[in-house]
């Protein structure tokens, strides 16, 4: 799709449509002839799972290394129609099945869960602000724009679609996942009776939530449980391969500073430092990425968007503009991320796990230690933006000067 529409000078709109209906002619065939791993990682002496870890970075090597406008912007355009379809199939499954919602209107705070304020602000992150998100926009997105004007209008629009998709998803693991059980409320109890529960089913309630929206439409419940994971994975795919791209920037950024020219005017070697990395933790035995190293994921992401909303704020404020409404969610989110860092430390010294205790509890300290950082840098930056700003208009002007 990328070479027809860069090659022939193609609107991307029919293109793209015309991958998603073989994107999805492949779920029902894929059912008819489904693809295994096992006698490979039979032979190997392997997992499954770990074959397709493999293949997975294989691809993500390769994707990374691609143009831009090869794979990454033509199959966000897919996606982004996968996304569309998605919030369709839910919002006419809602209106044509839903007629309950079995969560209720105020539920007791399950057992083992963690304080959501301030946590909630360092977990669910992705529609409201993100550092991630700043990577991308600095990394890809800004490669994909013809002019520096467009951005207003596609981030306002990407962040309508991610409130609605975050819509859909509550009514999906709140509703549509229960839709066809004898007792619904006693359903939704049962799946969210606590903690580990609620997070560990996370995905599959989502995906069986969307299917049963989908049922409710006459598609199959198999049809529409594919249909939704090929949702959820699509966008996990990006979401790796873009950050792999980012990694190997920074990689590349980092050793130009330090001058390694054979590492930053070089494309294979940051490309496999960025892929070996996130695969080397893949593969590690029992869940140390996700179950273990991921709980410090929100806390270094959210630090991240406040170092990229400081930097927002001091370029406002020396172009003699207002930083209130840059500065506000500034404040407010550098205050969560450090208090739910210093709730985190606690909770990682004080756990039975060593490696809570001796590796979680250590790189909390230190992203505190940076948290700290990033208050005082960004105070002394904004502190000279506005004494610049307030010199310059204390300055007589040009005209006064020549009268004078």
């Amino acid at each position: 799709m990328g070479q027809y529409v860069y090659r022939k000078r193609s609107a991307a709109l029919i293109p793209s449509i015309i991958a998603l209906v073989i994107v999805y002619a492949c779920i029902p065939l894929g059912q008819l002839l489904p693809i295994t791993t096992d006698p490979v990682a039979a032979a190997l002496g392997v997992e499954p799972t770990t074959v397709w870890i493999v293949l997975i970075y294989v691809y993500t090597f390769f994707a990374s290394r691609l143009p831009v406008w090869l794979l990454l912007q033509p199959r966000d355009y897919i996606n982004q129609h996968q996304m569309m379809l998605a919030l369709a199939v839910i919002m006419l499954g809602v209106a044509v099945g839903m007629n309950t919602m079995a969560a209720p209107l105020v539920n007791d705070v399950p057992a083992g869960s963690p304080p959501w304020f301030p946590l909630l602000f360092v977990t669910i992150a992705c529609g409201a602000v993100s550092g991630f998100h700043s990577l991308v926009s600095s990394g890809t997105t800004s490669k994909q724009l013809d002019k520096e004007t467009d951005a207003r209008y596609v981030g306002y629009l990407g962040a309508l679609g991610e409130g609605t998709l975050a819509l859909c998803s509550i009514l999906a693991c709140a509703a549509g996942v229960v839709v066809f059980a004898a007792d619904p409320a006693a359903e939704w109890q049962t799946r969210y009776a606590d903690w580990d529960s609620a997070s560990g089913g996370a995905v599959g309630n989502f995906t069986e939530g969307v299917a049963n929206f989908a049922g409710n439409l006459g598609i199959p419940l198999g049809v529409g449980g594919v249909f939704a994971a090929v949702v959820v994975i699509s966008f996990a795919a990006t979401s790796l391969d873009t950050a792999v791209r980012l990694q190997r920037y920074i990689i590349q950024e980092i050793a130009e500073i330090v001058r390694l020219r054979a590492v930053s005017r070089n494309l294979t070697i940051p490309t496999l430092l960025a892929v070996l990395i996130p695969f080397g933790l893949a593969i590690m035995p029992g869940d140390f990425a996700f179950g273990t190293l991921w709980q410090l994921f929100g806390t270094t992401n959210q630090l991240t968007a406040g170092l990229a909303l400081a930097v927002i704020a001091v370029w406002v404020t020396k172009n003699n503009r207002n930083p209130i409404a840059v500065l506000v969610p500034l404040v407010f989110l550098v205050a969560m991320t450090t208090w739910a860092l210093i709730i985190q430390l606690f909770g990682f010294a004080t756990a039975d796990d060593p490696l809570q205790k001796f590796l979680l509890a250590p790189l909390d300290a230190v992203i505190f230690g940076l948290a700290l950082w990033l208050i005082v840098e960004a105070a002394i930056a904004l502190r000279k933006a506005w004494a610049g700003r307030s010199e310059a208009s204390s300055e007589p002007s040009r005209v006064e000067t020549d009268d004078a």
